[in-house]
């Protein structure tokens, strides 16, 4: 049996050292046995799509970041509804956020894609917490 607690993790985040700092994190704290990154939600769309058409693998947590150009995270769960359930069917989507905003909290939790809400920056223990 592995010893990761995820067998593939999606990094969407338009930061480059955000995507650096969160891969460095997951793979020491041993969280994920593989680790993707897209640069933005319409890049993540295509990911899933072409991992699912290929029949590879999907990512069974996403970490979305919620402020990205041209389409943030909300407009990627909008996006994301529109998929084929077999691709959501066992992924879970936290979204990250530098920002406390309750307004951000609050349509986060309304999306019945999104499982948890964090504040960015990861830490070892926000992981060891998430089941």
């Amino acid at each position: 049996m592995s010893s990761f607690r995820f067998e593939n993790v999606l990094l969407i985040d338009d930061n480059e050292i955000d995507n650096f700092i969160n891969k460095k994190l997951i793979e020491k704290a041993g969280f994920s046995k593989t680790i993707d990154e897209c640069k933005s939600g319409s890049d993540a769309l295509e990911y899933l799509n072409s991992k699912f058409i290929t029949n590879e693998k999907l990512p069974d947590l996403i970490f979305l970041d919620i402020m990205m150009p041209v389409m943030d995270g909300f407009e990627f769960l909008e996006n994301y509804d529109k998929l084929d359930y077999k691709i959501k069917s066992n992924t879970r989507i936290i979204m990250l956020s530098s920002t406390e905003s309750f307004k951000d909290l609050n349509r986060a939790n309304s999306s019945k894609y999104v499982y948890k809400f964090l504040n960015k920056p990861l830490t070892e223990p926000v992981l060891i917490a998430i089941q």
